[in-house]
Formats: structure tokens, C-alpha cells, sequence
């Protein structure tokens, strides 16, 4: 049972790891460190079993923890007695993450305004056949959706700052 623990956990460092090359611009090496952080959780995770754990070199390890550390997605905490820091996830990064997603669709928002309005203004005055005109629907739609979509995640970012729940 704990092999296909670990044999799943692996897995899905890889998954998420590649997800987070894309995502935060990381290397490899530094998404895999994150992934493995996130999957590891509150308990957090020593620098000595991700050498051993994600397989590469010690100066590999702590280049890439030191670039997280500046990025500000991973800090860490040490336990009374024990020399050693325990890595876990800055929880800031999932706030900074849903402050870039709500900024991309307000920005995405406001385009599609700006191209219905267009769509309407050429409507109104340049066609005069109704099967060439503009069909606005779409644009409603999607506004529609993409302000739905963010007041769940301004929710999400309000219950994560009122500590509602503990990552």
C-alpha cells in the first residue's frame, strides 16, 4: 500500500511538475521541487530527501530552493531540537496566482467589450443585410463566464486570506 502511495506521489510530481514549468516559468528541476513540496504538505520536506527523493545533486537542490525562495513560492520552518529546515509552500503564492488570473481576465474582459462594442457600431451603421451582421452572443457569453469565473475565485482568495481553510 505505501509503495502505490509513494508510486502515485511520484506521479503526480511529474504531472504537476510539468504543469508548473508552464505555468511559473520554472526549470524542470525547480517545478518538480515545487510539485514535490505541494504533494508532501504541512509536514514539509527536508532538503536531504529531496536529494535523495527527486535523484539529483545537492548544488542542483539548493540552487533551485534558493530561486523558489526568491520567487516567494516555498519558505521554511525548523523544529526545536533539529538543525535541519522543513520546506513548504508560501501561501502568498496562491494569492499572487489568483491576483494574475483575475488581472489576465479583466484584461480579456475588457477586449471583448471593446470588440462587441465594434461589432455593434458596424451593425448599426455599415450592414444593412441581416445574415452579415455581427452575432454578439458569443461575446455576452463569454463576458458572462468570465465574471463568474472570477467572483469564485475573489471567494476562493477571501476564504484563503480569512484562513478558512489550511493548506
Amino acid at each position: 500500500m505505501k509503495e502505490n502511495i509513494c508510486k502515485e506521489k511520484m506521479g503526480l510530481v511529474e504531472k504537476l511538475g510539468v504543469h508548473l514549468e508552464d505555468r511559473e516559468q520554472l526549470a524542470p528541476v525547480a517545478a518538480r521541487i515545487l510539485a514535490y513540496i505541494i504533494l508532501t504538505g504541512k509536514k514539509g520536506t527536508t532538503f536531504e530527501d529531496m536529494v535523495t527523493i527527486l535523484c539529483a545533486s545537492k548544488s542542483t537542490i539548493s540552487t533551485h530552493l534558493k530561486h523558489l525562495q526568491d520567487l516567494q513560492k516555498i519558505v521554511y520552518f525548523t523544529k526545536t531540537g533539529d538543525r535541519k529546515k522543513y520546506f513548504i509552500i508560501n501561501k502568498d503564492m496562491i494569492g499572487q496566482h489568483i491576483d494574475s488570473m483575475i488581472n489576465k481576465w479583466s484584461e480579456e474582459r475588457e477586449m471583448h467589450l471593446e470588440i462587441k462594442k465594434y461589432k455593434e457600431t458596424i451593425n448599426n451603421s455599415k450592414i444593412e443585410n441581416e445574415n452579415e451582421k455581427f452575432d454578439l452572443t458569443f461575446h455576452d457569453d463569454y463576458i458572462k463566464f468570465i465574471d463568474g469565473a472570477k467572483a469564485s475565485v475573489e471567494e476562493l482568495k477571501t476564504n484563503l486570506a480569512n484562513n478558512k481553510f489550511d493548506i
